[in-house]
Order: structure tokens, then sequence, then C-alpha cells
């Protein structure tokens, strides 16, 4: 869960438009949402940083994840509708990146490989589920209602297609809508530690809120955003992600 954080400790938080312009983007209500996981077994790693600081779902060299289309960076000037982060000349410079990238992208990276390579030594495959949510309607990003399931895999280097497949059987199944490797094909994560050859086996599933949570029409305002997480709001995809990581189970389980 790398963008589930959202805390800005205060040396970070200077020069900043708005500390809520800075939460904003966050992947709201992840953790609450796919709560149930560790009751399947899995091993859950997190940061509690909020992306502005820095994205841990980027590569360390700032190498873009989608060249030639809209995205953010490492440590992200603009939100995901291209309003600027800070103020003007406040954005961090290189040595404040490479502090932020030292102190949290590293550890944060240290402690899923560390994971990967536990499990990994004592099972003969793991999947590596990423789990993002994404406002449903951003037009810098992307045209129209985003699907509501969004499976990426890096277009099929980053997993066996038996584990796409069946994933995709699961949200098929439902009167959700569903993409695989549409807008988003998986970030850093997915594409960094997906090794299918190695029995490493890594997709993103980025939802559209509006699947678990009151994401009302127009303007995204400080009253209105975040929407109060609502377990009845939830209940119908959070029974369909429990079938989900269960199909990942079960596929691991079966190599």
């Amino acid at each position: 869960m790398p963008h589930a954080g959202v805390e800005i400790p205060t040396p970070f938080a200077d020069g900043l438009v708005s500390e809520w312009l800075a939460r904003r983007d966050a992947d709201w209500w992840i953790d609450r949402l796919y709560g149930f996981a560790a009751e399947l077994g899995a091993t859950v790693v997190r940061t509690t940083i909020s992306r502005t600081v820095i994205d841990v779902n980027r590569d360390p060299c700032g190498a873009s994840l989608y060249p030639g289309q809209a995205t953010t960076e490492l440590c992200p000037t603009t939100t995901f509708d291209g309003e600027p982060l800070y103020d003007p000349g406040a954005a961090p410079d290189a040595t404040a990146i490479a502090r932020r990238r030292e102190t949290y992208h590293a550890p944060y990276h240290a402690a899923l490989a560390a994971e990967i390579k536990r499990l990994r030594a004592e099972h003969a495959a793991l999947v590596v589920y990423d789990c993002h949510s994404i406002r449903s309607r951003i037009p810098r990003l992307f045209e129209g209602d985003l699907p509501n399931f969004n499976l990426g895999t890096y277009d099929g280097a980053s997993c066996a297609r038996a584990l796409s497949v069946a994933v995709e059987r699961v949200c098929d199944s439902t009167d959700y809508s569903r993409v695989t490797n549409g807008r988003f094909k998986g970030g850093y994560i997915t594409r960094h530690y997906g090794r299918p050859e190695q029995g490493i086996h890594a997709l993103q599933m980025e939802l559209a809120c509006r699947g678990y949570m009151r994401e009302e029409p127009g303007p995204v305002e400080p009253d209105t955003w975040p929407p109060h997480y609502d377990p009845q709001d939830a209940a119908s995809m959070r029974q369909v992600l429990v079938q989900i990581l269960k199909a990942c189970l079960a596929f691991a389980h079966g190599v």
C-alpha cells in the first residue's frame, strides 16, 4: 500500500500551497478497504508518509513510468489535476529529494524486498498485489469515468497470464467495469518486483473511488473530499476484493 499514507512531517510542509491539496491524491481508505487481507495470510507493507513527500511507487532515479503522458514525479510538484503543490521556488531541490529518498523510499523498498525474499524462500510462488485507488474523473489523466477495476500487469510482463485471467474472471463476474493494462499498467513496484520466471508475480489494482465510497460529481473541495469511509458503502466492493485475493492465493498455491 504505497499511497495510503497522509502524514506530512512539519519540515516537509514548508512551502506547500495547502496541506489539504498535498493530501488530496492519497489512495483514501485503502487500508480499511483491504482490512481483511491479513486474515487471508497476506503480508501488508505500507507507508504512512504522504506521496507528496515522496512517492515510493516511482522509480528512485526519477524516470517517468508513462513517457509522453501526464503523471507525477518521484517528489510530486503538482496534483493529478496539474495544480502546483508548492509556492514559487519552494519545490524540493535535488539535495532535498535525495534526502527524502534515503529517509523514506529506500527503507520502504528494503522492507518490501525482505518480505518477498522471505516468502519466496518458503513458497514456490508468491503474488505481490499492489493496492491503489483514484478519483473516478481526472481529465488530465484519462477521459471520462475510469473503470471500477483497473488491473495492471505491465502488459503481461509482471505476472503469469493465468494469474491475470483468474483476477479478470472475478471482476467480470460482477456488475463492476474492468480493464486490464489500460491507463494504468502498473507502477514501479509492479514493474520492478514482478519476475514471473522466478516465481514472483506482481500486479497492480487501481480502483475507481466511486466503487467503495460516495464520490460526488463536480469539483473536489476541502469540505467534500475525502468522503468518510462507510463500511456499508464499501461492502459490495470489499466482497469482490476478498474473492480477488483468494484467487491470487489459489494461484500461488497451484503453481
